[in-house]
């Protein structure tokens, strides 16, 4: 006697894809191009940002090579549940910016039959993993890491290392701030960024 099947298959569900990396991997850049491509076949698409992330515009998700896309600021990880009812596939940019929240509204999403993409960097300045991240990547069924050229070797870039001499973890910014780096690269960057705080801060305490 064969058990009976207690999977509802007239249920439909959604899934969830992330796309992580260092600054200036195309992170955004890829998020857009999925997001138009379901526009394109005339899916129904919402995008949501942070409010916080103003670098190029209010109300556009716009990539470090201008490619754009209108989406809904939110101030919020809960807005987003509240604003996405009816869509077939949404889009989250700069997740790691958002609140623990953004991992139960993702899999609510993705169990209502919405597919959901998000993007972000997956490691903060520090080299640590960054906000809600890794929780979205071990819960979605599909994790795409890009990464970008190191500035320093040409080769394939992981860290997002910060030029500007400041600790603040939500710091948005673009070449001025940032580089991308390699492990080697940045590794080195980080030691001599140490070192150079020990010589300023034995000089202050001299000049005291």
């Amino acid at each position: 006697m064969f058990l009976e099947n207690t999977v509802n298959h007239k249920e439909q569900f959604g899934w969830i894809e992330v796309i992580c990396g260092s600054m200036f991997s195309g992170k955004t850049e890829e998020l857009i191009r999925r997001l138009k491509r379901a526009q394109f076949a005339k899916q129904r698409v919402e995008i949501f940002k942070p409010t916080i992330d103003t670098r190029y515009h209010d109300e556009m998700v716009v990539s470090h090579d201008a490619t754009e896309i209108r989406s809904t600021p939110v101030p919020a990880a809960t807005n987003i549940r509240l604003l996405a009812d009816g869509c077939d596939v949404i889009g989250i940019d700069e997740a790691q910016f958002f609140d623990d929240e953004i991992v139960t509204v993702c899999n609510d999403l993705a169990n209502s039959g919405v597919r959901v993409i998000v993007a972000g960097l997956d490691m903060d300045f520090k080299g640590n993993p960054f906000g809600p991240m890794p929780a979205l990547m071990a819960t979605a069924e599909y994790v795409t890491k890009v990464h970008a050229v190191c500035t320093r070797t040409g080769n394939l870039a992981h860290f997002s290392f910060r030029k500007a001499h400041n600790n603040n973890l939500l710091l948005l910014g673009e070449t001025d701030e940032y580089e991308p780096l390699s492990r080697a690269a940045y590794f080195n960057a980080m030691k001599e960024a140490q070192e150079n705080e020990t010589i300023y801060a034995n000089t202050t305490k001299t000049q005291e």
